[in-house]
């Protein structure tokens, strides 16, 4: 099974392009994030002709997160435990039945954060504690499971060109990489370092400055596993050419393939 995360960032703005990237490369299982649509204007219709059903948790106008699967999602349940009072779109979870049992996948779009010094970094932090929280829940139950998403996060130096760039920002502050080396402690892979141990891999580029042209890139958009799905682990990779596209997302896909 290969099981795909996209930051689409729009998915009617780019929906020509996300429906060539599933016809190419045929991922049995694509996470999107920031798909900036309210769930009834998801154009689902073009991606059922492909052969998907489409589980959606969606956003008038920004956030917004889908999982699209060849097998049926079952058990669909949208929006991260912890605190009812948040409305904002940023998790979806469905289970998929295997050969081997079952799958659980989710789609993620953890916050920015930024400007650190406002109430937006509190709530990405406090974010990450609910989504780690869960995490553990799952844990608990000991089934396969890809967590796949935007997680807004630069793990660590090597995940940057030029990591001093990003000094200053959410993404690469030291409170939100312990939140992901926490995670990582409590047993989840981090699939695309385990396969992928080199510098420059990047999964987004800024629009601004020539970012992908000068390859000033970083890894924000991760899969992480259960001990179950990693024992399982086939490949993983990033499919950066989606980046020089027209009209492209600042993101682009990244991938594990699993034996289930």
């Amino acid at each position: 099974m290969k099981v795909t995360t996209w930051n689409i960032n729009g998915v009617k703005a780019r929906l020509e392009s996300a429906l060539a990237y599933l016809k190419q490369e045929q991922p049995d299982v694509i996470c999107l994030q920031e798909i900036k649509s309210v769930t009834e204007g998801f154009p689902s219709e073009a991606f059922e002709e492909l052969g998907y059903h489409c589980a959606v948790h969606g956003q008038k106008g920004f956030n917004g997160v889908a999982i699209l699967s060849k097998l049926p999602l079952e058990e669909a349940k949208t929006g991260l435990p912890g605190n009812d009072a948040d409305d904002q779109s940023r998790f979806i979870e469905a289970v998929i039945s295997v050969p081997s049992g079952i799958v659980k996948v989710a789609s993620i779009y953890a916050p920015n954060g930024n400007p650190i010094g406002t109430e937006k970094f509190p709530y990405k932090l406090g974010w990450l504690q609910r989504l780690r929280a869960h995490f553990k829940t799952l844990l608990a139950e000991e089934v396969p499971f890809v967590m796949a998403g935007d997680y807004n996060i630069i793990p660590e130096p090597m995940d940057a060109k030029r990591p001093a760039a990003w000094t200053g920002d959410a993404l690469f502050q030291p409170e939100t990489r312990a939140a992901y080396r926490t995670m990582l402690n409590d047993g989840l892979t981090d699939a695309i370092r385990l396969c992928h141990p080199e510098p420059g891999v990047y999964t987004f580029w800024d629009y601004q400055a020539g970012a992908f042209q000068k390859d000033d890139g970083i890894r924000i958009d991760h899969l992480l596993l259960s001990p179950q799905a990693s024992d399982r682990l086939v490949s993983a990779g990033v499919d950066r050419f989606t980046r020089a596209w027209e009209k492209p997302s600042d993101h682009v896909p990244a991938w594990v393939e699993l034996d289930l």
